[in-house]
């Protein structure tokens, strides 16, 4: 079956780094342009970082460009999400997220913490 697990969450300090990843299985992961979501408490979940099939097409949220880089290896089935600069406001859960154009599948989420 489709799954998507997403690990690599945690507490960090600000302006500390933390790389998620997203491990994929049950469907061609080559063929899907893969996501990362976030959502806080009360929130809507909310595009952080996006990526496409071919990997090189990358767009980010303003809120995080220049600090967060998505990255897919597809010989691996994963995509990451490597997150620099951390600051309070990027506390969330965090989403991992797969689309084609007739289907969207996600993960169960994996929690960010960011706090001194």
């Amino acid at each position: 079956q489709v799954q998507l697990v997403e690990s690599g969450g945690g507490l960090v300090q600000p302006g500390g780094s933390l790389r998620l990843s997203c491990a994929a299985s049950g469907f061609t992961f080559s063929s899907y342009v893969m996501r990362w979501y976030r959502q806080t408490p009360g929130a809507e979940r909310a595009l952080v970082a996006h990526i496409s099939t071919t990997g090189v097409t990358r767009s980010y949220a303003d809120s995080v460009k220049g600090r967060f880089t998505i990255s897919r290896d597809d010989a691996k089935n994963t995509v990451a999400l490597q997150m620099n600069s951390l600051k309070h406001e990027d506390t969330a859960v965090y989403y991992c997220c797969a689309m084609d154009y007739s289907r969207t599948y996600w993960g169960q989420g994996t929690q960010v913490t960011v706090s001194s």
